[in-house]
Order: C-alpha cells, then structure tokens, then sequence
C-alpha cells in the first residue's frame, strides 16, 4: 500500500527541518515523561512498545538536507516511510515538505488502517508546518511538549 502525504510550503530552509528529524534520541525527548515508559532511541533506531506490539523504526537513509528514509525493525508489518524536504523553488528560505510511506498490509489491514494512515501523514506535514510558523496545531496539547518549547523555534539555530 502506498501513501502520499499532502504536500506544506515550510516557512524554514530544508536543513533546518531536517536536523530534528535525523537523529530518533529527538523523538523521544519529545515526549511528556508519563509516555518515555518503554521507548527508547539511539542515533539511528527508535523502539517502543504501542498497545502491546513491539514497534521498531530504523533509520535506513540520509540524504542531508532532502530526505530522511525510514524502515521498520521489528514490527508488526514492513514499511518504509521517506520524509522529504524539498527545496521551494526560487525561495532558500522555504521547504517543499512532504511524507511518502510504502506498507506491506494484508487486505483486512488495508481496508481497517487505509484511510486513518493517510490522516495521519497528512496531519504531520500539517503539525510540522504550523510549529514551524510558531502555531500550536489543533488537536496539538501544549503539554505535551517540554516545559518552556516554543513552537516557532522548530528548526531554528
């Protein structure tokens, strides 16, 4: 099954999205303490366990500054999923975001996870665009984030 996310105009260069997205230990520091339990990073894996299942998530592929491929390890199904941060034409300031995921399902998965997995690739481009822009995305809870986030530093330095 294959899906492709819609595509956002980022209002931040492609390497500044990038960087958080290129190393798994940023996920995980992501998270609210309450949710840490079970989940652990290193620079290039994330593994948690998510309502029983152990899900793991491997970085496959870097490519700096254009796309970060991602690949199951240990899950209950392969996928692949290509974050893709590409440049906005004339403007060096902005980034073509979007997201690209290739699952293996079998057909009673496609048809229960189908539709709800293209919401939700379309809802983080979405979420990465309004943090980007200093918005708190709706659904979004503040206190999710770190004491102190400002959303509109994503990706700054």
């Amino acid at each position: 099954m294959e899906i492709k996310s819609k595509h956002r105009i980022v209002a931040r260069a492609p390497y500044m999205l990038y960087m958080p997205f290129a190393d798994m230990r940023n996920f995980v520091n992501m998270l609210p303490e309450d949710k840490k339990q079970g989940v652990s990073a290193d620079y290039d894996t994330l593994h948690a366990v998510v309502q029983g299942f152990n899900v793991g998530v491997r970085i496959n592929d870097r490519v700096p500054y254009s796309r970060i491929s991602f690949k199951d390890d240990g899950a209950p199904f392969a996928f692949n999923v290509d974050l893709c941060f590409d440049a906005d034409g004339g403007n060096p300031d902005s980034t073509d975001f979007h997201i690209n995921v290739d699952a293996d399902l079998n057909f009673m998965m496609k048809m229960m996870l189908g539709s709800k997995l293209q919401g939700a690739v379309d809802k983080m481009v979405d979420t990465v665009a309004d943090l980007a822009e200093g918005k708190m995305p709706e659904g979004i809870d503040p206190s999710m984030f770190p004491e102190g986030f400002d959303p509109s530093s994503l990706g700054k330095r």
